[in-house]
């Protein structure tokens, strides 16, 4: 019923740039803080992202300049626009509802929150 579901993933060469999309349906983001997570093969999941619901925007150290979020309200929405990437950007990449966490996330947080299933990013030449 609840759903939060990912997209715009795909193979991309280093330096090249993706546009993920995290659509929510049964219910509406407006006033949720949505981050975004990866996982890398092998690797903990660690907050890349987050937007808050007035507009306030946070970055991981890894990726600010080159990472932009932003979110569409009117489309239930909420964008990653990924620029300059490098293969240590590969990795499975989520979006969560109410979690704005910007390093590795325990196994208890994930339990408690809400992902989506996740969209693969493969940066590799």
């Amino acid at each position: 019923q609840l759903q939060l579901v990912e997209s715009g993933g795909g193979l991309v060469q280093p330096g090249g740039s993706l546009r993920l999309s995290c659509a929510a349906s049964g219910f509406t983001l407006d006033y949720y803080n949505i981050g975004w997570f990866r996982q890398a093969p092998g690797k903990e999941r660690e907050g890349v992202s987050c937007i808050s619901g007035d507009l306030r925007t946070y970055y991981a150290d890894s990726v600010k300049g080159r990472f932009s979020i932003s979110r569409d309200n009117a489309k239930n929405t909420v964008y990653l626009q990924m620029n300059s990437l490098r293969p240590e950007d590969t990795g499975v990449y989520y979006c969560a509802l109410d979690l704005c966490s910007l390093g590795y996330v325990s196994k208890q947080q994930i339990d408690l929150t809400s992902w989506g299933q996740g969209t693969q990013v493969t940066v590799s030449s």
